[in-house]
């Protein structure tokens, strides 16, 4: 998976740059270098990362794992009962230029897979709210905002993020 590291750290690169030019500064995309980020986060472990490929190139990738309470906790603080089996789908990203081919959905229902074999029953993510690219193709999978929002700083400019969630029983259907 090192291997993958400068591909991986490329694709959030140029797919942040592309998909929220209109949400973040210019500055902050202009800065964004995720290589340290993505080499660290394969080091430690503690996640699974999952590469989307056509051909002989990375189109995509999917970052998984267990959910720290931060990510599940609900708007007032308190945990929901199933804290514990929830895991977070901290990025899903495929490059622009290959979008709609099904990368996406072979992504989540990989990083799915993952979590139910780690016990989770459900899953989180955070998008954008702004992002309605994204915001339906969770929908699409039946995965569904729940009310819990965040605001992030975005080089001083406020990024809201809804929370989605569903399950992880998702299978991958080949027509």
């Amino acid at each position: 998976m090192l291997a993958d590291v400068e591909e991986i750290a490329r694709i959030q690169r140029d797919t942040w740059r592309t998909a929220y030019r209109d949400l973040l500064p210019a500055e902050v995309l202009a800065g964004l270098d995720p290589v340290d980020a993505v080499r660290e986060l394969v080091e430690q472990g503690t996640a699974t990362v999952h590469v989307a490929t056509e051909g002989e190139w990375t189109v995509g990738f999917c970052v998984v794992g267990p959910a720290p309470d931060s990510e599940v906790a609900e708007a007032d603080g308190t945990l929901p009962a199933d804290a514990d089996t929830t895991g977070l789908v901290a990025t899903l990203l495929v490059e622009p230029r290959w979008g709609r081919r099904g990368h996406g959905g072979r992504l989540l229902a990989a990083a799915a897979e993952t979590l139910r074999n780690g016990g989770a029953t459900r899953g989180v993510s955070w998008v954008p709210e702004a992002d309605r690219a994204s915001l339906g193709f969770y929908r699409s999978v039946g995965w569904e905002t729940d009310g819990v929002v965040r605001t992030l700083d975005a080089g001083g400019r406020p990024l809201r993020e809804a929370r989605v969630t569903g399950p992880v029983d998702l299978k991958l259907i080949n027509s």
